[in-house]
């Protein structure tokens, strides 16, 4: 991002996705009924007697109509006409102000209609309907609350940021980002386009090689809001094996799934 503050708004935009996704699911069985209506819609008008929408639901629910194509009318989350920033506004993309969102609220948002199997549109329309179920601004200050308490930030390659006696030039800009990292991983309030942040609780955890540099050679403030030094020694043979057969989703599990879509029978012995 185009400063250190950015990093706050995406774990919040992070946490907004993951708070969303859990409230969706608990939401699942409303929605999932309001969709299925929505589809007998579809299939047999609204004005349709019960009879006749029994009928449908009983096939729909044995699956006789997966794949007879629908159309079903759903929220349009195209491009349109994306944003533009406000001068003045604190922050980068704070002051990015989505035009589609305006006029969506202004004009009770914007539908097309798609043609979909019965199949397809189930997952659009449960989403959906989940959407319509969920408090927005609840979510949004759940996920805030998340971020401040439970927040975790990993930054990556923090030597690259080191100062070094014996070079000049990029230094500056790179004791300019540890100084403005000081404030973040101490404690501050970051505005951001859902409300201020508070980054008190949020872990901050950083690594680097430091093969040209040492961590000594970051400015002491940030030596010292970063207490907790551990070196990592190098992976041995014996890791490398873990981590090709222990995980779940370990990549010799994936290419013996991968081969069996081919009817391809592959095993990896001990030795290999």
């Amino acid at each position: 991002g185009r400063d250190v503050e950015q990093i706050v708004r995406d774990l919040i935009e992070a946490g907004i996705s993951i708070v969303r996704d859990a409230k969706r699911k608990e939401v699942s069985a409303a929605a999932h009924i309001n969709a299925e209506e929505r589809v007998l819609n579809a299939l047999v008008g609204e004005k349709s007697s019960d009879t006749t929408r029994q009928n449908f639901r009983k096939k729909l629910r044995e699956g006789q109509l997966d794949e007879k194509e629908i159309e079903v009318e759903v929220a349009d989350t195209g491009g349109g006409m994306g944003g533009f920033e406000i001068p003045g506004m604190p922050g980068a993309s704070m002051g990015m102000v989505n035009l589609n969102d305006i006029l969506g609220k202004a004009m009770g948002g914007r539908t097309k209609t798609r043609k979909l199997t019965v199949r397809e549109s189930y997952q659009l329309l449960i989403a959906e309907e989940s959407d319509k179920l969920l408090d927005d601004e609840q979510v949004v200050q759940d996920a805030i609350d998340a971020v401040e308490n439970n927040g975790i930030v990993f930054l990556d390659e923090i030597d690259k940021i080191c100062v070094r006696s014996e070079r000049s030039g990029g230094d500056v800009s790179r004791e300019g980002v540890q100084r403005d990292l000081l404030p973040l991983i101490e404690g501050t309030v970051v505005a951001t386009k859902h409300g201020p942040v508070k980054t008190d609780h949020i872990l901050f955890i950083a690594s680097g090689a430091f093969h040209q540099s040492k961590p000594s050679d970051l400015l002491p403030e940030l030596q010292g809001r970063l207490p907790i030094r551990v070196e990592l020694r190098a992976l041995t043979q014996e890791d490398f094996r873990r981590i090709l057969t222990e995980p779940e989703s370990s990549l010799i599990k994936q290419y013996i799934a991968l081969m069996g879509t081919e009817e391809v029978e592959l095993e990896f012995t001990e030795d290999g």
